[in-house]
């Protein structure tokens, strides 16, 4: 009975691994006249500003996002959201960004750190082999110099 209801969970706890994976990574940032929260979703950010006073939407802002060294302008979209793409979006693990927004009077930059995680391929060590040969080669060095020390030992006692 308890086999049977363990295998009939594995289906439904592999699924909500594959969706954790699948959700958008998000980030939160606030200045004192902005909150701003982006979502990841593959290569493409899509941005969302308001104002920190009263949470009215940001329509009329040039925003400039930095990550990676490199610089991103977004575009404003229909809905009142920006959007920019970037390759650097889909790389995992953290990355220091900055978004710089320009809206009449005010310049302001809000800074964080975004990070994504490994992708579901990759969950587990993206340097399975590498790892694995460094371990091998690490356990001959020694085996060898062990034989060698007693070997030279064997023939200063004769």
């Amino acid at each position: 009975m308890l086999l049977a209801f363990g295998a009939a969970r594995a289906p439904a706890a592999e699924s909500a691994a594959v969706a954790a994976s699948d959700a958008p990574t998000r980030i939160e940032l606030h200045s004192t006249d902005y909150l701003l929260v982006g979502l990841v979703q593959g290569d493409t950010m899509t941005l969302r500003v308001t104002r920190a006073l009263d949470n009215a939407p940001v329509h009329d802002a040039q925003i400039t996002a930095f990550l990676r060294g490199t610089e991103h302008p977004a575009t404003s979209q229909v809905d009142g959201s920006y959007t920019f793409t970037s390759p650097d979006l889909d790389l995992p693990g953290a990355a220091a960004i900055e978004f710089q927004v320009k809206q009449a009077d005010k310049d302001e930059r809000l800074r964080g750190t975004l990070t994504t995680p490994l992708a579901a391929g990759n969950a587990q060590d993206t340097n399975g082999i590498r790892q694995y040969a460094w371990w091998v080669l690490n356990f001959s060095v020694c085996i060898a110099a062990y034989v060698l020390f007693m070997r030279r030992r064997k023939t200063e006692d004769s």
